[in-house]
């Protein structure tokens, strides 16, 4: 299965009538393995920043997460794993697997433990594959 279909079918997929707005899998490197059409254009360094979150539980939390230099708000997540914003309505989820990062975008009306869902339920997945 290619990581764009990862994307295509199993983040932007339909979860109770609603999904996600953008998603993407980005390498730990920065790298982009596949991402929605709406998944915003980002800076290195917000996914390094991201990184080094996860590595370093808290980095964000005075700064907040940016993606395309849109501010999330970094609200409770699970250290070194998990990393769950909140802008207005929507907000992101992003997992971090062995070697990538699985990335949600959501407004309303998903919810963010709809977002939550479909993230964590990939990324997951693909820890349980050794990826």
């Amino acid at each position: 299965m290619s990581w764009q279909t990862y994307v295509d079918d199993h983040l932007m997929c339909e979860v109770e009538g609603v999904h996600l707005t953008a998603a993407a899998i980005i390498g730990i490197d920065g790298n982009v393995w596949a991402k929605s059409n709406t998944f915003p254009q980002f800076k290195p360094e917000e996914i390094s920043n991201i990184v080094k979150d996860f590595d370093e539980p808290g980095f964000l939390a005075p700064t907040g997460l940016f993606l395309d230099g849109v501010k999330y708000m970094v609200i409770q997540g699970e250290p070194g794993a998990v990393i769950r914003g909140k802008k207005g309505s929507g907000g992101t989820t992003v997992k971090k697997t062995g070697q990538a990062l699985i990335i949600g975008i959501y407004e309303e009306p998903m919810t963010p433990g709809q977002s939550n869902m479909v993230v964590e339920k990939l990324g997951d997945y693909l820890i349980d594959q050794g990826l």
